[in-house]
């Protein structure tokens, strides 16, 4: 699959045996973190965290990402074999994770159903979760089918216009509204423990952005028509900086705008989850220092 990459939408073709894609993946797999996470929504984090492995590079690449320092082609990560990673994930159930939360990683794909084969062999019975910019193919999600328990994908934007601005994927609608519907076809009803965490479902993501409300109501609206049932999370933690080139993104989202989204929401009849004003803060950003990474 990598002497011809196709694992995400833009489709490069990269020989990724022999150089990097156009996300800027190469042969072996790259991540920056693994540890505890109590920044997602309350069936996730729990008490004890989700078990997050952020790796780096992604697919889409958005120019507002909070998690620019892994994300973009040059990116801050260390070299991470399927051995490795599978020890990682069972370090974090010894840690107390509630799940193994696997933070872009797409093109990473294959050698992630492979750390996952090795995991379950050794003993890894958490649940399993896939975050995604949700700018994904639905062969990549066929290969998913079966070892995913939980995905969380984004539903960033629903004009082309924005795509194209901020993340150079015109594309992105059509192709996030056929991904989340794969995701939900393969996780079905939302599933539950005895104490309330997810086990089992899918969670739709959107991130408010300064000046988009109008986006954010096609994008709701858009939701409640065709995923109906699906929970949403409407996501206020916005941060901004370093945003010269995009002035018009350099600032918070307002109480205003996000009321009013709330409002919207509600009338529309959706369920899931909300942030409070303080989620938009740096410090919600983890370090990328390697920590948790067995090697």
């Amino acid at each position: 699959m990598l002497q011809k990459c196709l694992l995400c939408p833009r489709a490069c073709g990269a020989d990724r045996t022999t150089g990097r894609g156009r996300c800027g993946a190469g042969h072996m797999m790259e991540a920056a973190r693994a540890a505890l996470h109590f920044w997602e929504e309350p069936p996730l984090s729990g008490t004890r965290g989700s078990g997050a492995v952020f790796f780096s590079h992604c697919p889409l690449g958005c120019v507002f990402c909070q998690n620019r320092q892994i994300s973009r082609r040059k990116a801050a990560g260390q070299t991470l074999t399927v051995d490795m990673l599978a020890r990682t994930m069972l370090s974090l159930q010894a840690q107390g994770a509630h799940n193994i939360n696997l933070v872009t990683g797409t093109h990473y794909a294959p050698h992630i159903i492979e750390a996952l084969r090795l995991a379950k062999q050794n003993g890894l019975q958490l649940p399993v979760i896939w975050n995604s910019s949700g700018y994904e193919t639905p062969q990549t999600l066929a290969l998913l089918d079966g070892w995913i328990d939980i995905y969380l994908p984004d539903y960033k934007y629903y004009s082309a216009y924005y795509a194209a601005r901020y993340a150079d994927a015109a594309d992105y609608h059509e192709t996030a509204v056929t991904a989340i519907g794969e995701m939900l076809c393969q996780t079905g009803t939302p599933q539950y423990d005895a104490n309330g965490l997810l086990t089992r479902g899918t969670i739709i993501r959107h991130l408010m952005l300064p000046g988009l409300a109008g986006d954010t109501a096609q994008v709701l609206r858009d939701i409640a028509t065709r995923f109906d049932g699906a929970l949403v999370s409407l996501m206020r933690q916005y941060t901004p900086f370093a945003m010269q080139d995009w002035p018009e993104l350099d600032r918070a989202i307002t109480d205003e705008e996000y009321g009013e989204a709330c409002a919207l929401f509600r009338s529309l009849g959706l369920s899931g989850f909300f942030q409070q004003g303080g989620a938009v803060s740096e410090s919600f950003i983890p370090a990328f220092d390697g920590t948790g990474l067995e090697v």
